[in-house]
């Protein structure tokens, strides 16, 4: 039992601290760069979805007067 909990305590250990065993990443370094551009653009809209979710881009309806009627 004692090396049934020795060995269960260093597996999760061991697997939490190397990550996945499938790498992310290509080992072609052309691949490589392409995916990390796609990945670096999809970091870059993570404000912009933030305001979406939060309909922070857009003005509420739900107030009963406008603060601005016009055209901008």
């Amino acid at each position: 039992m004692r090396k049934l909990v020795l060995f269960t305590v260093l597996a999760v250990t061991t697997s939490v601290s190397t990550g996945c065993i499938v790498p992310i990443w290509s080992s072609s370094p052309d691949i490589r760069a392409r995916q990390l551009i796609y990945t670096s653009e999809n970091y870059r809209h993570i404000l912009n979805i933030w305001d979406r979710i939060w309909f922070l881009d857009m003005p509420d309806h739900s107030t009963p007067y406008r603060t601005h009627g016009g055209v901008i």
